[in-house]
């Protein structure tokens, strides 16, 4: 790729996006810890990015992006942090593999999804949606060279080792080796899959689109409602989270092959998930930081940056829709 197309500002945005998105704009990590976002990013933002490029060098679109993000929901939460197995997570006393137990693959089935879609959706989906509206000339190209895209590699292997070491010092329990089999070849067929897809296609169906405003009030609130349904309804909060995701994907699929589906309708789904991340900051007890009124001024900020990201890639993005549509270079 000619050196001209790159774009290290871009790249180095969704380094620290994600993690921001993933555990600040979501109320886990209280803005007490926000030094903590240097250990975090080599691993949220390593793997976004990774993911990005990967994809899009590939010429692959966002069905690739979901599942390489639940692929990276399995590498964190099978393998890092080790949650989806540990019946007693960082000594939290959470309970969260006693809501749809499966015995024989001894997981919960809520947590288990509901990790995926907090990763596969949130932490990478919503992140690179909103770093892309930022830089819309190059939203489908990569941003790094193969020598960028090997430090990024690196950069996320040591995220995962230090995210790895982290949690054993805090907790020392470590999975049977047959659970760790097991995550590893689903993670691999999920690579796999996306990868197989087809490249994206033009637009051409015919159809009527709602307007941005409509689709991302819509994300809001299935957004919202997946990260409200109350575990304890067991195999009905399951069944709940993947009524919502079926609607969701469904509309979308469905959506986006119309000629009339943009670059801000994208956007728009980005900007729901980021204001239920925000929103539901406020209801959440901080993880890690301590909650009290630092915490709650932080959900402000966390929130109020995510506003403004969305507005500044909504002009970016008209703007250059604009220009392109014309056949004219989009102002700086």
């Amino acid at each position: 790729m000619p050196r001209t197309q790159r774009n290290i500002g871009a790249a180095i945005a969704l380094f620290f996006t994600a993690p921001l998105v993933a555990e600040y704009l979501l109320g886990d990590i209280s803005i007490r810890l926000l030094v903590a976002l240097l250990p975090l990013a080599p691993m949220y933002g390593g793997g976004a990015l990774l993911i990005r490029e990967l994809v899009r060098r590939a010429g692959r679109g966002w069905p690739s992006i979901l599942l390489l993000g639940a692929a990276y929901a399995l590498v964190e939460e099978a393998f890092t942090t080790q949650s989806l197995f540990n019946p007693d997570y960082l000594h939290l006393h959470g309970h969260f593999l006693t809501h749809a137990w499966i015995p024989f693959l001894h997981i919960g089935g809520w947590w288990t999804l509901f990790m995926l879609n907090l990763h596969a959706f949130w932490s990478i989906s919503v992140s690179i949606a909103l770093v892309e509206a930022l830089f819309p000339a190059q939203a489908d190209q990569p941003w790094l060279g193969r020598v960028g895209d090997s430090v990024v590699f690196l950069l996320f292997l040591i995220g995962c080792v230090l995210g790895t070491l982290i949690t054993l010092k805090q907790d020392r329990f470590v999975a049977p080796a047959w659970q760790f089999v097991g995550a590893a070849l689903v993670t691999l067929l999920l690579a796999a899959v996306a990868f197989r897809l087809r490249p994206v296609e033009p637009q051409h169906e015919s159809g009527h689109v709602p307007p941005p405003g409509f689709t991302g009030a819509i994300t809001f609130v299935l957004g919202f409602c997946v990260l409200m349904i109350p575990p304890a309804l067991n195999w009905g909060a399951v069944a709940a989270m993947l009524a919502i995701d079926l609607a969701f994907l469904s509309a979308v699929s469905v959506l986006s092959r119309r000629a009339a589906w943009t670059p801000l309708h994208i956007l728009s789904l980005a900007a729901g998930g980021a204001v239920a991340y925000g929103v539901h900051a406020f209801l959440a007890h901080p993880v890690a930081g301590g909650a009290g009124i630092v915490a709650r001024v932080g959900n402000v900020i966390f929130l109020a940056a995510a506003v403004a990201v969305i507005a500044a890639g909504t002009r970016r993005t008209a703007r250059f829709s604009r220009a392109d549509s014309v056949g004219q270079p989009a102002a700086p």
